[in-house]
């Protein structure tokens, strides 16, 4: 989308503007902007950039207030060539470092420990979706019985995540053809990755070798294959990993009830969070969408920052959501920051 040319006058007096309402969440007026930012111009040049400014949709003014809001539009504008990064802290750094490292090294609870420490540090609320598991290659398979025709079925991924799902056998299985089978199984699935097995499985096994109940139990994984490994994907995927949303609650568009509300029902309806933040983990980097750029009207006052991160191969997504009104330099270098760590940590 092309937004409006801004002069030198305008580029300074937005980011003033944007500054000052980030760090007060009230309306910014010409004498509060000419006091705090020395922008070398009377009050009086001040208030005619901000009224061309708002001509070009980058402020408004809200209610019967004197002084002017940024939009969506001006974030947008903001990010994309005002913001100036600055590197993280030292002491910000140490501590998702040890924040994060610390507990266990399971795929899902370095992610939990992330959302939190992120969401803490930046007072937003953290987010992290767990890697897509389609290219992770399966190192070991084991079959255990859990009944007389119950079996379960765990994978073992590169990266040490463990995945399970049960399979309904035809008839008691004997330990000898268990055995059987899972060593099969392994010859003939074991170093290619989960997408490869779901699409190809019933290839792979045809002509074997096993004979008798063996024979029986192996056609099952032949015959319902496909939808067998599509179960042991479709669960991890969806889930959503959330910090804190107390931490937002000092802030004052949280005061609104509806905004509130707005959230809630966003962390409550897991499906539609994972599948927004899934489009963003293929993209590499940083992604920041702002206000209405989300087509969502529960994401109508709040932006989502994520990075991608990867892990032997894989890749997800970690990042904050949290209104508008956010410290953008803070927030993105901190995101940008803690997928590096988690990268290394999975590493």
């Amino acid at each position: 989308m092309a937004y409006p040319e801004l002069n030198e006058r305008e580029r300074r007096v937005l980011e003033a503007v944007i500054q000052s309402y980030v760090e007060t969440a009230q309306p910014a007026g010409s004498h509060a902007i000419a006091r705090r930012f020395g922008l070398g111009v009377s009050p009086a040049t001040i208030r005619n950039t901000m009224s061309d400014l708002e001509e070009k949709g980058m402020l408004y003014h809200p209610h019967t207030s004197a002084g002017r809001v940024p939009t969506d539009v001006a974030y947008r504008v903001y990010v994309d060539s005002l913001i100036q990064l600055p590197a993280t802290k030292k002491r910000e750094r140490d501590r998702l470092t040890a924040e994060i490292a610390s507990g266990g090294s399971a795929v899902e609870a370095i992610l939990r420990r992330a959302a939190q420490s992120l969401g803490v540090i930046t007072q937003e609320l953290g987010i992290a979706l767990g890697p897509r598991l389609d290219n992770s290659v399966l190192e070991r398979l084991d079959l255990v019985s859990l009944s007389a025709e119950r079996i379960l079925v765990a994978l073992t991924l590169a990266g040490g995540a463990v995945r399970t799902i049960f399979v309904e056998a035809r008839g008691e299985v004997a330990d000898a053809a268990l055995a059987e089978v899972t060593r099969v199984l392994n010859e003939r699935l074991a170093g290619s990755t989960l997408r490869q097995i779901r699409t190809g499985l019933g290839e792979r096994l045809r002509d074997s070798g096993p004979t008798g109940n063996a024979a029986e139990l192996l056609n099952v994984f032949i015959e319902e294959g496909e939808q067998l490994f599509e179960a042991a994907l479709r669960g991890q995927e969806d889930d959503v990993l959330l910090g804190h949303a107390s931490v937002l609650a000092e802030q004052p568009e949280f005061a609104n009830v509806n905004n509130m509300k707005k959230l809630v029902a966003l962390t409550e309806t897991r499906d539609d969070l994972a599948a927004l933040l899934r489009k963003r983990s293929e993209f590499g980097g940083i992604t920041i969408s702002i206000g209405a750029e989300h087509n969502d009207p529960r994401l109508a006052n709040f932006t989502v920052v994520t990075a991608q991160y990867h892990a032997a191969g894989l890749s997800g997504v970690i990042g904050v959501i949290g209104p508008t009104r956010m410290p953008y330099e803070k927030v993105i270098s901190l995101v940008t920051h803690t997928s590096k760590l988690i990268t290394e940590l999975l590493g």
